[in-house]
């Protein structure tokens, strides 16, 4: 789960404070004490840590408490806001040219996502704000560079302008640039070449480049599971280059979280996307208020429903809804839920976005693996039609070939079958009340009886 670690952490040493009527100077010294810790060992920054930390104390102590707060809760709201501002306080969006095409270079070292990166974004930029991306090919020098970048490209149907690797960079970002305009294209996202660590001449060719097409906007690409090493980073091509903002990729593999809370805090520049897996859709705008919720425990509705939005369709989510209130929900309805499910992401990651289950300890033991999903969907996919509509028709000898064709065991049938009845019939009773109610009558309570 995304910054685990430190979540859990902050959220055990802020939890202590929750139950006192009142704060003394020494309750939010040792609070801090934790908190300032748990930031460290987070591979944060030390001076922003410093920082962060004399912010937080000066507004607790001798502060008067909200009305409307306990004292717990009020240090609590402090440092959510804290870490908000920590992190850039509002979203910072791309700037587009008001005269097209909007041209994007993409910086950074070898090894931190870029290429992917850049068609991801092209990708983000083409879905949500209706653009038409140009891809070109600038890193000559990494081997199948331009190769990986015409990959991506044609996944996301998404052109790419490349004249191999002999010619120079400048000219080729110049003659792409030319290209995009004959051809309609109103955004061009130049894919630099990196090196395995800063040196003169990865610098002085994106110099060369920069003044040459003079991009509206450079962006970062820095890797968040390196931490300190990722401000490092940022500082030098920032020093060298005047970035307008950064794109953490790997964030979803960042249980520390040094990176995300100390990179803009260093350079003064915002981090505009973040990566959050594998796949061509997993870049998302940053927000650093939600994130910061996130890490308090506090959950993060407005993307878990942006990404409902994104990921279900409406239609087909209305004609289950007839379905359930029919009482017609079967297999084949089950197996639709769950590749609805899927395209929402990680289950632990969603589980995350929820508030106060981040970190529940109720839910410490409970597995939330992916495989299952994949458990689930095998064994329905291993039942013929009629068995999916009719699952009373399962016996013995059904159910020992659903469980070898599926490669689990008869067990596992057997379980998924119970938590499909249940699952029918807590979905009956809530019809049920939800007749009631329209119909203005008496409420039956379905859990506690007639």
């Amino acid at each position: 789960m995304i910054f685990e670690g430190l979540s859990e952490k902050l959220q055990n040493a802020l939890g202590k404070l929750k139950g006192k009527g009142k704060l003394s100077e020494k309750d939010v010294n040792d609070a801090m004490r934790e908190v300032k810790l748990a930031l460290l060992e987070a591979d944060v920054n030390f001076k922003v840590v410093k920082d962060f930390i004399s912010k937080v104390k000066d507004r607790c102590v001798g502060q008067d408490v909200m009305e409307s707060l306990t004292p717990g809760q009020h240090v609590i709201k402090i440092v959510n806001e804290e870490l908000t501002s920590l992190m850039g306080t509002v979203q910072s969006r791309i700037s587009f040219a008001s005269k097209p095409p909007t041209i994007i270079m993409l910086v950074g070292l070898q090894g931190a996502g870029k290429t992917t990166t850049g068609g991801k974004l092209a990708g983000y930029l083409k879905k949500h704000q209706s653009k038409r991306p140009l891809l070109v090919a600038c890193d000559i020098y990494r081997p199948a560079a331009i190769k990986q970048l015409q990959v991506v490209g044609s996944k996301l149907d998404i052109p790419v302008f490349d004249m191999g690797d002999k010619q120079n960079p400048v000219d080729i970002a110049k003659a792409g640039i030319e290209h995009a305009i004959k051809k309609g294209n109103d955004l061009v996202i130049i894919d630099t070449a990196g090196r395995l660590h800063i040196d003169e001449d990865l610098m002085n060719e994106l110099k060369d480049v920069k003044r040459e097409v003079k991009p509206h906007e450079i962006l970062l690409v820095i890797d968040a599971m390196t931490g300190q090493d990722a401000v490092n980073v940022a500082e030098n091509f920032n020093e060298a280059l005047g970035v307008d903002g950064i794109i953490l990729t790997k964030l979803d593999g960042d249980t520390r979280g040094g990176a995300a809370l100390s990179v803009r805090a260093v350079t003064h520049k915002p981090i505009k996307f973040i990566g959050m897996g594998e796949k061509l859709d997993d870049l998302e705008p940053f927000h650093p208020d939600r994130m910061a919720s996130r890490i308090l425990g506090m959950g993060d509705v407005l993307s878990l429903i942006e990404r409902a939005q994104d990921a279900i369709d409406l239609k087909k989510a209305k004609e289950m809804e007839d379905r359930i209130k029919s009482q017609h929900f079967t297999f084949e309805d089950f197996l639709d839920q769950l590749e609805q499910v899927k395209k929402l992401g990680p289950l632990n990651e969603l589980i995350g976005m929820i508030p106060g289950l981040g970190n529940a300890k109720e839910l410490k033991d409970v597995d939330f693996n992916d495989k299952e999903l994949v458990k689930i969907q095998a064994i329905i996919q291993s039942m013929t039609r009629k068995e999916r509509n009719n699952p009373a028709i399962l016996n013995a000898s059904r159910k020992r070939r659903i469980a070898n064709g599926s490669g689990t065991k008869v067990q596992d049938v057997n379980r998924l079958l119970k938590q499909f009845e249940q699952t029918k019939k807590m979905m009956k009773q809530f019809a049920d009340m939800e007749k009631g109610m329209k119909k203005g009558g008496k409420l039956k309570l379905p859990f506690f009886g007639r």
